[in-house]
């Protein structure tokens, strides 16, 4: 999948993808609280799956060409990843609210910063190794360690960051042989066989209009996918990657609107603070980029 050059309409496809995902939060929450986390997660990705293989399929040599890899493991440690990543970071709306988990979950371009070196053999220089210090110390503010919200509530958006981390990084290990096509067809199937085996044994009966909204939950993730899928088609990552942060403006907003969250002061500050560092991380990366 090569990337155009139409930075304008990158942007603007980023944006609209970011406010997708974000009220696919807000209904995940919802249902998370209503009924268990992992049959959320399972129905969504049964979703995901069908539409996955469905864009597989109308791909140049279908689901054979998708499915080829030949890295069978890292692709499927990839799709657990994620399915396990969205288990914990529902889990985390549920216990903290969108607000703060995606103020800590928006430490995730940090971590990968922080990790790149080691997994990816890339070099970290100071300048990054410096953002990420900064990005931390934001971090520590929203937690607010030795007040009440440094609990292990607060550490679970922060695994699931953790593990997003370590789940784009594989995405890039893998993409040195396999295709943006072949990655995305594990990463539904594969998520899907992972959030099947976990969730089937908690199955509870649905109120009929909980149904809708888990429908309306399944029609926007496949909505926010195509919408990334045809962001990075039409331009660099690395140009529209720094306006993913506005999912934590947008969850923030459905939050505070329909969910009755509020922001802490020590949070906005911190997430400022995270925001900022992860900024200056993707700014490096592009100049580097462009300088090489």
């Amino acid at each position: 999948m090569s990337a155009g050059n139409n930075t304008k309409l990158g942007i603007l496809l980023m944006v609209i993808t970011t406010a997708i995902f974000a009220i696919q939060d807000g209904i995940s929450r919802y249902l998370a609280t209503e009924y268990n986390v992992m049959m959320v997660v399972m129905i969504r990705y049964w979703f995901f799956a069908a539409f996955v293989i469905t864009v597989a399929a109308r791909q140049a040599g279908g689901l054979r060409a998708a499915a080829a890899t030949q890295q069978p493991f890292l692709q499927a440690t990839r799709g657990f990843l994620l399915a396990a990543e969205i288990c914990v970071m529902v889990a985390g709306f549920v216990l903290l609210g969108l607000v703060e988990s995606h103020a800590i979950f928006a430490s995730y371009p940090l971590i990968i910063a922080a990790l790149s070196g080691p997994i990816l053999g890339e070099k970290v220089g100071w300048p990054r190794i410096i953002a990420i210090g900064v990005g931390f110390v934001g971090i520590l503010i929203i937690l607010k360690p030795g007040f009440t919200v440094f609990s292990p509530a607060a550490i679970v958006p922060f695994i699931a960051a953790l593990m997003f981390a370590l789940y784009s990084l594989l995405t890039r290990f893998v993409a040195r042989k396999d295709t943006t096509a072949t990655s995305f067809f594990w990463t539904g199937t594969m998520g899907a066989i992972f959030a099947t085996l976990a969730g089937v044994w908690f199955w509870e009966s649905m109120a009929p209009s909980d149904w809708l909204w888990m429908a309306s939950l399944c029609m926007f993730g496949a909505l926010g996918h195509w919408f990334l899928i045809r962001t990075y088609e039409v331009a660099e990552a690395s140009a529209v990657q720094p306006f993913a942060y506005l999912q934590l403006v947008f969850a923030s907003a459905i939050g505070i609107t329909f969910l009755g969250e509020t922001l802490p002061l020590n949070v906005a500050i911190g997430a400022a603070i995270v925001i900022c560092a992860g900024l200056f991380t993707f700014w490096r990366e592009r100049r580097r980029a462009i300088s090489e």
